[in-house]
């Protein structure tokens, strides 16, 4: 099976649940998500991040009733080491910061605490609050922290129960994409 088959079978079927407290389903979020990224003019790979940066949630067994409990399963580290089988760094890292990156802009961005879901911020406490201006610093020059930060904002205007996205073949297209383009000695 190859990664796109993978991810695809994954957020077909379990992308069914409820995205925790929000009012959509992880694939309605996920394909908001990659809409968004799409409609900005991201690149391929930041597209299929975009889709999948909450994939960790999806094949970590032990993800529900965990934030309820607070624990944070680190849900952007089980999903990057997943995709790191079938995808270049330039989707996997984004989708392993995309959780730094909300950390990141509640510390610079005055507004962004603002727009976070009932949810996020709950789950940031979780994930350890804003950043401190050195983190926020340390963070910002680490490679792909701009595309994470792109991704984040996505992220989080991702959570509406109206909203009309393409189909999932559609952002699979970019999933593709993004695995064909790895080296060869990679996969």
């Amino acid at each position: 099976m190859t990664g796109t088959e993978k991810v695809g079978e994954i957020l077909s079927t379990t992308g069914a649940q409820r995205y925790g407290a929000e009012c959509v389903s992880q694939l309605q979020h996920a394909l908001q998500c990659a809409a968004l990224a799409e409609s900005d003019g991201a690149t391929p790979a930041l597209i299929a991040a975009a889709l999948l940066h909450d994939i960790g949630h999806l094949i970590d067994n032990r993800f529900d009733g965990a934030a309820a409990a607070g624990v944070d399963r680190r849900h952007e580290r089980i999903g990057s080491a997943f995709l790191n089988r079938w995808f270049g760094e330039e989707v996997a890292i984004p989708v392993a910061l995309h959780v730094p990156a909300k950390r990141y802009l509640c510390a610079v961005d005055t507004d962004y605490f603002d727009t976070l879901s009932a949810g996020s911020v709950r789950s940031l406490q979780l994930q350890g609050g804003a950043f401190s201006c050195a983190e926020a610093i340390s963070f910002v020059q680490q490679p792909y922290a701009k595309d994470a930060i792109r991704l984040r904002r996505w992220d989080e205007a991702a959570k509406s129960p109206d909203t009309e996205t393409p189909p999932l073949d559609h952002f699979l297209c970019y999933v593709e994409v993004a695995s064909n383009a790895l080296p060869a000695n990679v996969g």
